[in-house]
């Protein structure tokens, strides 16, 4: 049995019933798998204004993320070094607070034949509550404490809170994330880019 390509991979989520609603809008599964990655960064869902853009991180929280890489947007979308892989390709809606969670079930469908295609991944950056309880099955602890104890997890994960701008507050409360994780990152991925 051959290795499904991501081209075959993309038809396959486009086919499933459970997308059908986005794909009859015309709406594409949206997450980038270069081949060449070394890098994984699996956040949430596509935001909406990600989606009409048909481009991920392309907002606010896209801004700070590269600001915690310590890359620009030129390297984050064109060096062929970033691989982002949500938890749902698509937007999941409006919800009280925020958008809606990622769909249940949709990493555990997709992302195993996705990360096939992508054997030189060496960091997988792990944005918030749904990409950690899925990647970090073992861990119990909340997102804050996750974050904290990120040395646990290296080299192979590094845990981050959202970069969203509703997250100022808790980065007001938290100043060991700008002050150590944010270093660390930087660390991690200049090293891993000028290998």
């Amino acid at each position: 049995s051959t290795m499904p390509t991501l081209t075959q991979i993309t038809q396959s989520i486009m086919q499933d019933p459970d997308n059908q609603s986005f794909t009859s809008q015309g709406i594409k599964p949206l997450f980038a798998a270069p081949t060449t990655a070394r890098i994984n960064i699996v956040g949430q869902a596509p935001g909406i204004k990600a989606q009409e853009s048909r481009l991920y991180w392309n907002d606010k929280s896209g801004d700070r993320l590269r600001e915690w890489l310590g890359v620009d947007r030129d390297t984050f979308y064109h060096s062929g070094m970033f691989a982002v892989i949500p938890m749902d390709f698509y937007y999941p809606g409006k919800g009280k607070s925020g958008d809606l969670p990622p769909r249940k079930g949709f990493a555990e469908k997709w992302h195993p034949a996705i990360l096939a295609n992508l054997p030189n991944i060496e960091l997988t950056i792990l944005i918030g509550q749904y990409a950690q309880k899925y990647y970090l099955p073992e861990n119990k602890l909340n997102v804050t404490e996750t974050v904290h104890h990120f040395r646990d997890f290296l080299p192979h994960f590094l845990p981050l809170v959202h970069p969203s701008p509703r997250n100022q507050i808790w980065l007001k409360k938290n100043p060991w994330f700008e002050q150590e994780i944010v270093p660390t990152l930087q660390k991690q991925v200049k090293a891993i880019l000028s290998r």
